[in-house]
């Protein structure tokens, strides 16, 4: 079982002067420190797919980045993919993501950037870009001079590494080789170049925690996939700096093997339909050829069961009456032992 992580995601608006001063002093800290470290785009030529996954020593960070590293992470189905890092700066993403809509290639993006920082300091960012072109993938990785060592970035055919404040050169090479070597889906091959960075101290601010990172991400999006509904879209994040027993990666690992297991297990059954109705998700146990009893399980991004209640019929899931806190799920139905539907909800 992984160690529950409580995530909070609400932020009050500010009302007076004094918490819009904080709000800017919070904003400002996050930024200082916002060197999202280790990462990778890329783009599967045969399936279309486009992909993101990278992780940091950045924890949970309120309201700015509430799941950690993933806040680096752009995607743009059937058209390519965006990390904007160290020194993360939302002006710069949102600039990447229209230049990328408008049609450029991933070197003129960057050319941009560098050129058009919206702090007037690009020796500060990194940059990954790679996009599909109708299956003529192109790539293209940017460093500033002033990005904490150990930095450097690498890209080939169809995919960028990127990463600052590293153990070494060796981190962003063995991302690369587990990549290249790694044969399966998009979605694996990712997975597996993250491992491929999971030493203590990748990112060298988590060596005293016995740690690669703090947080940690794993996004694909198919072609007919819309923004912000992916095939694929884990992350979890930790509170704080302090020594968990369990690595940011070997967790989306968890996380990653259990929505694995679900899509392979749904192909060989009858799917439920899951749709949203009023505010509440109503599970449609009816197309399921029941041998054993019906249970609908819910996990948090860090993996632990939140919610379990056994079906008699179609159920409809309500928030006050599950008592979840507004955010992500991954949920279950299972027959006896065997999982029959699986999938991602948002409370």
């Amino acid at each position: 079982m992984l160690p529950a992580v409580r995530q909070l995601l609400i932020f009050k608006k500010n009302r007076t002067m004094k918490k819009h001063t904080l709000f800017i002093f919070c904003w400002i800290s996050f930024a200082a420190q916002a060197q999202d470290t280790f990462s990778i785009v890329a783009v599967d030529t045969v399936t279309g797919e486009i992909g993101s996954a990278g992780a940091s020593c950045v924890p949970i960070q309120l309201p700015v980045a509430p799941h950690g590293a993933v806040i680096i992470s752009d995607i743009l189905p059937g058209l390519g993919a965006i990390h904007t890092q160290a020194y993360w700066l939302a002006a710069n993403q949102q600039n990447a993501h229209a230049h990328m809509l408008a049609g450029d290639s991933a070197q003129q993006i960057i050319d941009w950037l560098a050129l058009n920082d919206a702090q007037s300091n690009p020796g500060i960012r990194q940059y990954g870009v790679v996009e599909y072109n109708g299956g003529h993938p192109r790539s293209a990785g940017y460093t500033g001079v002033n990005c904490m060592n150990y930095k450097n970035h690498i890209t080939g055919p169809g995919y960028s590494i990127q990463g600052n404040i590293l153990l070494g050169q060796q981190i962003l090479d063995s991302m690369e080789a587990r990549y290249l070597n790694t044969s399966g889906t998009l979605a694996d091959k990712l997975m597996a170049a993250l491992q491929g960075a999971n030493v203590v101290g990748a990112d060298t601010r988590c060596a005293p925690q016995g740690l690669s990172s703090l947080s940690s991400f794993l996004r694909v999006a198919l072609p007919t996939d819309t923004a912000g509904n992916f095939h694929v879209d884990l992350y979890m994040a930790y509170p704080n700096q302090t020594a968990w027993s369990v690595d940011p990666i070997d967790s989306l690992q968890t996380i990653y093997n259990n929505w694995l297991a679900g899509v392979q297990e749904l192909a060989q059954d009858q799917p439920i339909n899951v749709y949203l109705d009023n505010n509440d998700y109503v599970f449609d146990i009816s197309g399921i050829k029941q041998q054993h009893e019906i249970t609908l399980q819910l996990y948090d991004l860090q993996g632990k069961v939140v919610f379990n209640k056994m079906l008699q019929t179609n159920y409809r899931l309500s928030r006050s009456e599950s008592n979840l806190a507004p955010g992500a799920y991954l949920y279950r139905i299972m027959d006896g032992n065997k999982i029959v539907s699986s999938g991602k909800i948002k409370m």
